[in-house]
């Protein structure tokens, strides 16, 4: 069974494609399913939508990482740093 958010955050988002949250919301949900193949196109759209997202790159570096796609997944913590730098954040 799909994780309950996800039907409701896919009408948001064809309401509003631009809605970061909701992106970022919707491979958070695919993330809980085990579901890492549907959540790095949500979280690589989040990051789209907004590139300063500290907490999509890491949810994406994990998805990846679950994944095996390691080179991407390196390539995505280092962005992370440094945005994550640029913002202060922890």
């Amino acid at each position: 069974m799909p994780h309950p958010k996800i039907e409701p955050l896919k009408k948001v988002l064809a309401i509003d494609p631009h809605d970061e949250v909701a992106w970022f919301g919707l491979g958070k949900a695919h993330m809980d399913d085990a579901n890492f193949q549907e959540a790095v196109p949500a979280l690589e759209s989040c990051l789209r939508v907004k590139p300063t997202y500290s907490a999509a790159y890491l949810a994406l570096a994990q998805s990846l990482q679950k994944l095996g796609r390691v080179e991407p997944c390196k390539k995505i913590c280092d962005d992370g740093i440094t945005v994550s730098t640029k913002n202060g954040d922890a």
